[in-house]
């Protein structure tokens, strides 16, 4: 049984959605064009996983008498949550008012009349976000004056590693935003 309340791209089965870019009531809300990937979910489900049972020892050592330490392991597992839930907030969003890149530790927006171009191109690309490099598809955006924005979002990111349709459509789905919100 389907249940289509569930996933973000809900409203892609029907005819209007082709119509917009995202088919969403309120653009000027920031949205995300794209589901978070597996790999993402996942890491963030480890950390948050690592975050219980640093609770479990916190509170182990806690009733051995040492409130010190069981602070200091509170803080340590409330760090791993806030780091589960920035991973889980890491991509691009988009909305009437700009282009927002969410990285681990900072947040870098653009409005839209700031943009010169969004494109897909063919290059080396990170895998999984690590050192090593592979062939492969990234989304370019070239600012009007300075230097262009990092890489959005590529093939082989946490987001789209293992599911090339989905890139294709968040990509789609974004440069369709730019060349909408860059005419007004």
């Amino acid at each position: 049984m389907p249940l289509p309340f569930l996933t973000a791209d809900r409203h892609l089965d029907n005819g209007a959605a082709e119509q917009a870019a995202l088919p969403y009531d309120e653009p000027d809300h920031w949205r995300r064009p794209y589901r978070p990937g597996p790999w993402r979910v996942g890491a963030a489900a480890v950390f948050l996983l690592l975050a219980s049972f640093v609770f479990l020892s916190a509170m182990i050592i806690a009733m051995a008498g040492s409130l010190p330490a069981a602070a200091a392991v509170v803080a340590i597992g409330t760090l791993l949550i806030a780091l589960a839930l920035r991973l889980l907030r890491v991509g691009v969003w988009v909305s009437a008012r700009g282009l927002r890149q969410v990285n681990l530790l900072r947040t870098t927006t653009e409005p839209w009349s700031a943009i010169a171009a969004v494109r897909t191109v063919q290059q080396p690309v990170r895998w999984l976000g690590l050192p090593r490099t592979v062939q492969g598809q990234a989304l370019l955006v070239e600012r009007r004056q300075g230097e262009p924005l990092r890489t959005l979002v590529t093939d082989h990111s946490g987001d789209f590693l293992g599911r090339p349709e989905s890139f294709e459509h968040a990509a789609d789905v974004l440069e369709a935003w730019a060349a909408e919100y860059r005419r007004g």
